[in-house]
């Protein structure tokens, strides 16, 4: 779905006049997240008007905070990055170093965050199948929180993101962090996290910011500020937020339910082996009377926008293989009794292992990164 700002132009008409060309290239980079708002400004951007860089090139923004190992739900992210890159976008990651080091990410170590980010950029690209790094269409790039930081003009800009903005609001939002609105008190320090998120984009002159669904009040809270000071609004992507594997898959708004490498057991590592991978699949809640389970998640927002195909290949002895190319048709044959719960968690655990070979095979050729993140993680 999108979402317009109010008394924006006829956002329906705009896309109406777009080429053929550039029609598709707003399906790719729209149609597979959760929710649009803003679309305008990139339709404008399509529709030949100059980006915010003053040039045609559209740039996007996704900030990740160094924080540890990567989960499977970077694969829902890095998906809609392929698709940003595949309709001739600049894809930008920004590792928020000092950001992490506010959020008191590995307490606090500088140096441990900024190691786990040299790790991330090497996950990414492994991710992304290796696309051509620059600040062109279709290329990726990676800028960091600590590159920017000492320009006055940001700090201006921080400031300016703040003003106006009572504890309440902020503390609204804390849930950016993985915080809830009473933990930081103690701290102002994350009580300007918000604020920095907003600037960065601003500073960079980012055309559209994305992010999963549990950044969406950052984002408002940028397009707010933008609206204060008349600044230019970027079009916000929200993508589906993985639950966890213990998880009956209920939607909630605090994202309670989200899959966390906090807990091991429950979160899928883009590191584990087939065989964990089977292991905690086979764990994973899935019961055939309830139509929400993290395997229908996985099947919708990863495996069939990769693939196009769920394959069971299931013991000979014990069923037949088949394919499937719906996640309705694949939960209607698990609740009546025409596919084994078992083989389509295996199913699905083979379906992310196979998208996962990449990865495997980049930090097989280059381990340092990973070996260093995991003796960080071991040390805490």
């Amino acid at each position: 779905m999108y979402m317009a700002a109010t008394g924006a132009e006829n956002v329906d008409a705009m896309i109406s006049a777009l080429s053929e060309e550039n029609a598709s290239r707003l399906e790719l980079m729209i149609g597979g997240v959760e929710e649009t708002v803003g679309v305008e400004h990139l339709v404008r951007c399509l529709s030949g008007e100059p980006t915010f860089g003053g040039d045609q090139t559209i740039r996007c923004y996704v900030g990740i905070e160094p924080s540890g190992k990567a989960h499977i739900g970077w694969k829902v992210l890095s998906l809609q990055m392929r698709r940003m890159l595949d309709a001739n976008a600049n894809v930008m990651i920004f590792l928020a170093d000092w950001h992490a080091w506010v959020n008191d990410k590995f307490q606090g170590n500088l140096e441990s965050i900024q190691a786990t980010a040299r790790y991330m950029e090497e996950t990414f690209r492994a991710l992304l199948h290796y696309p051509p790094e620059g600040d062109g269409p279709g290329q990726l790039r990676f800028v960091w929180a600590s590159h920017i930081m000492d320009s006055m003009d940001y700090w201006a800009r921080v400031l300016r993101c703040s003003k106006g903005a009572t504890l309440a609001m902020v503390r609204k939002t804390f849930t950016i962090m993985g915080r809830d609105e009473a933990s930081s008190d103690h701290d102002l320090s994350k009580f300007y996290y918000p604020a920095m998120q907003a600037a960065d984009i601003f500073e960079m002159n980012i055309d559209v910011a994305i992010g999963g669904m549990d950044q969406r009040k950052a984002h408002m809270y940028m397009r707010d500020i933008a609206s204060k000071y008349s600044w230019e609004k970027a079009t916000c992507l929200h993508t589906y937020i993985i639950s966890s594997l213990k998880s009956s898959g209920v939607r909630m708004e605090s994202f309670d339910h989200k899959m966390s490498k906090s807990d091991p057991n429950s979160a899928l590592i883009l590191h584990d082996t087939p065989d964990q991978v089977r292991k905690k699949m086979r764990k994973a809640y899935l019961d055939p009377e309830d139509e929400n389970s993290p395997i229908y998640e996985l099947i919708e927002h990863i495996i069939l926008p990769e693939f196009g195909v769920v394959e069971v290949r299931p013991d000979p002895k014990f069923g037949t293989p088949s394919d499937w190319h719906s996640v309705e048709d694949f939960r209607k044959a698990i609740m009546a009794g025409e596919l084994h719960p078992l083989d389509a968690k295996f199913a699905v655990a083979d379906g992310l292992s196979k998208g996962l070979e990449t990865v495997h095979q980049h930090f097989e050729n280059y381990p340092e990164p990973l070996e260093k993140v995991t003796s960080f993680i071991e040390q805490k």
